[in-house]
């Protein structure tokens, strides 16, 4: 199996993991019936054969689900991987763990408002991530340089 941290990486199934993350959450409270493979390749304008090779890259890593009726397969979001990705970068961010009185709190908030709070999160680590590959290619293309001596 690989790494999760190569599963992820790539930039095409991190579309899928947030296209069934979002179809997931819109059908809370409705059961999760899946995202077709079909509705993946439309909504991220992909070719058939792309999508099903990283979907099976995902499953392979546990981070989806399938559910097959009869030729049609359906897809959802596993997301215990994600969370033991989330445990062991949270102390390395500095980050603290979430206590029960947050989730509590963030569980009274509307739809809408945990949505716009996730964008914000994701929006801020996505910054984050790339001043910090901005200043590792510096660093590694000065090769380590200090400056002028």
């Amino acid at each position: 199996m690989a790494d999760i941290f190569d599963v992820i990486a790539d930039a095409t199934r991190r579309d899928i993991l947030n296209l069934l993350h979002e179809r997931s959450q819109a059908e809370t409270g409705t059961g999760d019936r899946g995202t077709s493979v079909s509705e993946i390749v439309a909504a991220l304008g992909l070719s058939q054969p792309t999508v099903s090779k990283h979907l099976k890259v995902l499953r392979e890593a546990n981070l989806v689900a399938v559910r097959e009726e009869g030729q049609h397969r359906y897809y959802s979001l596993s997301p215990d991987p994600l969370e033991d990705i989330e445990d062991w970068l949270l102390p390395l961010l500095g980050g603290e763990a979430v206590t029960e009185d947050v989730l509590a709190l963030a569980a009274t908030l509307p739809q809408q408002a945990r949505q716009v709070a996730d964008a914000i999160g994701q929006a801020a680590a996505a910054g984050t991530h790339r001043v910090e590959s901005a200043v590792q290619a510096v660093v590694k293309k000065l090769g380590g340089h200090k400056g002028p001596e």
